[in-house]
């Protein structure tokens, strides 16, 4: 990000399908919601395509990538079949995430230092198609060092931890997790990695991580979602990249 850019905010729709997937209808439509979020500019749509399809499934990519003119991050696995979706449909960017059936939602960054080999030969063909390439990883720079080494030009900080602490006000440690974030924000743009922030953001959180002089990206989902529920998604989204532009220039 140049400096003084903007932080960009993402939006993660998956959830918009799991109420759908509970009762099985056609309806919430993620698509519909992808329209509304052009008209408030979000910068981009995440969808977390699962082994499992819990909540985004194969149509819901297909029809988003085809009629969507936002950027459109691929949250997956490092697995065979989401490589051939990708290199087929070819997202804006492949966020490769952890992936455990058992999990509520994602866990802890990707272990790249243990699949170094893997992930280079996996991350070829997606380079070969242009597609952007993220890996999830926590704000360790040994992970973050590992992750420039086989192919990637964005890493995701995974948000999560320092989130938790902070909704249970354990001051000492959600601030040493920030120093953690900030310090690998900081090294992974001096690799020449671009640095996305994401996983548990809500208005609180996302005051200490705007403030992250390297954050070019935010990408936030299940706050928002949730927050529409009563507040509606244009004044949610309206009020987060309120509090993202205020901690940016403060």
């Amino acid at each position: 990000m140049q400096e003084g850019a903007r932080i960009r905010l993402g939006v993660n729709i998956d959830h918009v399908a799991t109420l759908r997937n509970a009762r099985g209808t056609f309806y919430p439509d993620p698509l519909r919601m992808v329209k509304i979020l052009e008209k408030l500019k979000v910068d981009g749509i995440t969808l977390h395509l699962r082994e499992d399809r819990r909540h985004i499934i194969d149509k819901d990519v297909v029809s988003i990538i085809k009629e969507t003119n936002l950027p459109v991050n691929l949250e997956m696995a490092a697995t065979e079949e989401m490589q051939n979706i990708a290199t087929n449909l070819i997202p804006s960017a492949v966020c490769l995430v952890p992936e455990k059936r058992e999990e509520r939602t994602t866990e802890g960054g990707l272990d790249v230092i243990n699949e170094e080999e893997k992930l280079k030969t996996f991350l070829r063909p997606l380079a070969e198609k242009e597609i952007r390439i993220s890996l999830f990883v926590s704000p360790e720079l040994k992970q973050i060092e590992a992750a420039s080494r086989v192919g990637a030009t964005i890493v995701e900080l995974n948000t999560g931890t320092f989130c938790d602490l902070l909704i249970e006000q354990k001051k000492e440690r959600y601030l040493d997790e920030f120093k953690k974030l900030t310090k690998a924000a900081n090294f992974g743009k001096k690799l020449g990695l671009e640095i996305h922030g994401g996983h548990g953001l809500t208005y609180d959180s996302v005051k200490y991580i705007a403030s992250i002089p390297e954050m070019t990206e935010l990408n936030i989902g299940h706050f928002l979602i949730s927050e529409s529920v009563f507040d509606g998604i244009e004044k949610t989204i309206y009020k987060m990249r309120q509090e993202i532009d205020k901690s940016q220039k403060t």
